[in-house]
């Protein structure tokens, strides 16, 4: 979709369209060819009717990650792709608030959903954005939301962010042929952001970005939506108030836990016999290297010192990490395995495994599973040895 295009689709003869091509698509049943043949009769421009059934398609993607919202929005397919989930952005929004900085400037705000929680948490908002179609895309989602805030064209790495409270940057990590995984083919480059946290900032960055790569007093914060890694965030010095943060954030509300929650930072990992539980800890809790933290709130210790197995001998509910009990241990070689799974009726498995070189989808095959009941399998190694155990989840 081009910028002519686009701007044609919010005047008022595209606005009519759009709500015709929506009808047409709900009455074809969200079917693609049927729907654009119904569109091309009612627009006989090409570009025009591609335009609007691009969004309508869009806004139908959108629902599973913006919700109610996405009936209103804009989308393009990379933008929408990359844009930050609303509870991930509301939160970032929060603490943002939490510092009465009051102004923010979003560097590459894309279709403008970070701008969009930004401006819901009342803060005053502006976004730049070198493509010209992305940007006209956020200028209008905040106008279909009713939200205030500017959007300008312009190449972020020559914006003056001086005259704003924080500087908030998400680079782009990917490319025509994928992501990106060097922080210096970012864009802008990990020089840029470097520079960036030497002021009021934060920034989105990849989940898996090294912990050596964090600068000295930033503080990074891996973020999770219910159970999966969203981004990590690093917040400048000034903004930072640990070294590391996993946020674990609910359908309602979130829990967070600091590297000043763990008693065995920069000291001995604990390790433990099997105890009478398990916990797979939370994967940003993973991420930033906050596992002992797990361990010391359940009373217990890793299962081993390199994997994220914690165990212990009393049961815990914690927003951290999924709980098991520990039902028995399981012969390990799969010929054996696959006898003991059969004796006990288990016909569906659920594996979990860390540590061990399995594919639980191939290894659920070559088990040929029957019976009716149902269980976890867990794969992983107790002093270096490959162990399976049967557990429940609770």
């Amino acid at each position: 979709m081009d910028l002519a295009a686009f701007r044609w689709l919010l005047s008022a003869d595209g606005q009519r369209l759009l709500a015709q091509a929506t009808l047409a698509y709900v009455d074809a049943g969200a079917d693609p060819v049927a729907s654009a043949d119904a569109v091309r009769k009612i627009e006989p421009d090409a570009d025009r009717a591609a335009a609007a059934l691009t969004q309508v398609q869009l806004r139908a993607r959108a629902v599973a990650k913006f919700g109610d919202d996405a009936v209103r929005m804009y989308f393009t397919p990379d933008a929408l792709e990359q844009a930050t989930h609303p509870r991930v952005a509301a939160h970032r929004a929060a603490r943002i608030v939490a510092t009465e900085l009051g102004t923010v400037i979003d560097l590459g705000c894309g279709l403008g959903g970070d701008l969009i929680e930004l401006a819901r948490a009342g803060l005053t908002v502006a976004g730049v954005e070198q493509d010209p179609v992305r940007a006209a895309v956020a200028e209008a989602n905040l106008a279909a939301l009713a939200l205030s805030g500017a959007v300008a064209v312009a190449d972020v790495e020559q914006v003056d962010v001086s005259g704003f409270g924080v500087a908030f940057a998400d680079p782009a990590r990917r490319s025509a042929r994928g992501r990106i995984f060097d922080v210096h083919g970012w864009s802008p480059p990990w020089e840029f952001i470097a520079g960036l946290l030497g002021e009021r900032a934060v920034v989105k960055v990849a989940p898996g970005l090294p912990h050596s790569l964090v600068p000295e007093g930033v503080e990074a914060e891996w973020v999770s939506l219910r159970g999966e890694v969203k981004e990590a965030a690093l917040w400048s010095p000034t903004l930072a108030t640990t070294r590391r943060r996993a946020t674990v954030l609910a359908r309602v509300g979130l829990a967070t836990l600091t590297d000043e929650d763990d008693p065995y930072d920069g000291a001995e990992r604990p390790v433990v016999p099997l105890g009478q539980f398990l916990y797979e800890p939370d994967g940003a809790v993973i991420r930033a290297g906050l596992v002992t933290a797990v361990a010391a709130g359940v009373n217990g210790g890793l299962l081993d010192e390199h994997i994220a197995y914690v165990t212990s001998d009393e049961s815990f509910q914690t927003p951290f990490a999924h709980g098991y009990r520990v039902v028995e241990r399981l012969p390990y070689r799969e010929k054996q395995l696959k006898a003991a799974l059969h004796q006990r009726g288990i016909g569906r498995l659920t594996i979990k495994k860390r540590g061990v070189d399995i594919v639980p989808d191939a290894l659920r095959k070559r088990l040929d599973l029957r019976g009716e009941n149902e269980a976890t399998l867990v794969l992983t190694r107790l002093a270096g040895v490959g162990t399976a155990l049967l557990a429940q989840p609770f």
